[in-house]
């Protein structure tokens, strides 16, 4: 055999045989047997309570009379109760049908004389276009 061969064999013998003797060699105190140590219970004392001093006066209790007692009241069929329509008062049609037909024809100086040309432009540029910025107004004038 070659010197490499021996070396390739005595490498991995070397190196198994010196862990081997060092846990077999390897020196351990001796363990001490694990006693459990009881700790002292504490006897908490329960307090005793006191039943409330007896009153002075003397109470005499009251006969309640339940002459008023109703079933229907007390167990409903589930008869519910028509609640009354409320008369809403009716406006012309004139007055809200103008301020409608006045946002829906709303053109740009319109708008620009509502909020000004400094807010449509600033409308337009964020919202792309000057269609978008008018519905805005739109929006506005109808809050």
């Amino acid at each position: 055999m070659s010197n490499r061969k021996l070396l390739k064999l005595w490498i991995p013998l070397l190196s198994a045989s010196l862990l081997m003797t060092g846990c077999i060699t390897q020196q351990t105190a001796p363990v001490a047997p694990v006693v459990k140590v009881k700790k002292p219970v504490k006897k908490v004392k329960a307090k005793k309570r006191r039943a409330p001093a007896k009153p002075k006066k003397n109470i005499e209790l009251k006969e309640v009379e339940d002459t008023n007692f109703s079933s229907e009241y007390m167990y409903p069929e589930g008869k519910k109760k028509k609640e009354k329509p409320v008369a809403v008062a009716k406006a012309d049609s004139t007055e809200t049908a103008a301020p409608a037909a006045s946002t829906n024809n709303m053109n740009k100086s319109e708008c620009i004389s509502m909020i000004g040309q400094d807010k449509f432009d600033k409308y337009t540029q964020m919202l792309g276009d000057e269609a978008s910025a008018i519905k805005r107004c739109k929006m506005l004038k109808a809050m």
